[in-house]
């Protein structure tokens, strides 16, 4: 059985807008905070409460808004950022996205 492809963006059809409407969500932000460690995360470690459908979901936006890279290894779905790509093209808005997210709410 060969392994699934995947689709992901080159770096000039990255846009600033899709990548902040992929972070809109507070499911793929979470997910987003989780894969700020660095390290590739199978994609059923990344929202462990989700039906697998709504799992594929989030992960495609995230990837297809180039956030995310997926490669398959076996039957598990390997994930990481593409940090290097947005802080070349948006400096610093990962690193503030994922600083704000990890911040628990402010009472108002």
């Amino acid at each position: 059985m060969s392994p699934r492809s995947y689709h992901h963006p080159d770096v000039e059809d990255l846009s600033l807008a899709r990548v902040l409407a992929a972070l809109s969500d507070p499911t793929r932000l979470e997910m987003v905070r989780r894969l700020s460690d660095g390290r590739e995360h199978d994609s059923l470690d990344l929202a462990e409460d989700l039906p697998r459908s709504t799992l594929t979901y989030h992960t495609r936006m995230l990837r297809e808004a180039g956030v995310t890279w997926t490669r398959s290894e076996g039957r598990a779905c390997l994930i990481r950022l593409r940090d290097d790509d947005l802080d070349t093209l948006f400096p610093g808005l990962l690193a503030a996205i994922v600083a704000n997210a990890a911040t628990p709410e402010q009472p108002s």
